[in-house]
């Protein structure tokens, strides 16, 4: 039998800045679209300020794929460690939004 010459998976190995090692937390987002990309924008919001922790820009079926990838990585840990309850919305304009 001969066997065909299938492509090799590529590796991409990914390097992480110093800068971004530690990440960065957010505890609000803003979710605004365009035809041809999703922005969202994290923040830290601490009374009386709020700041921008960091914005990310995608296209619209990178966006649907992390959602499909975030809801499976919630329905995993849910299944291993316990069921997540939604806190309650902020008062205010505070939370998530999107627009």
């Amino acid at each position: 039998m001969v066997e065909q010459n299938k492509p090799k998976p590529m590796e991409i190995k990914v390097k992480v800045p110093d800068s971004l090692m530690g990440g960065v937390y957010a505890n609000n987002a803003i979710i605004s679209h365009t035809k041809e990309e999703f922005i969202m924008t994290f923040l830290m919001v601490t009374p009386p300020q709020g700041i921008v922790t960091s914005r990310v820009v995608m296209s619209p079926s990178h966006t649907k794929r992390l959602a499909n990838a975030l809801q499976e990585n919630i329905k995993r840990y849910e299944a291993n460690i316990a069921k997540i309850e939604p806190a309650a919305e902020p008062k205010g304009k505070l939370g998530f939004h999107t627009s």
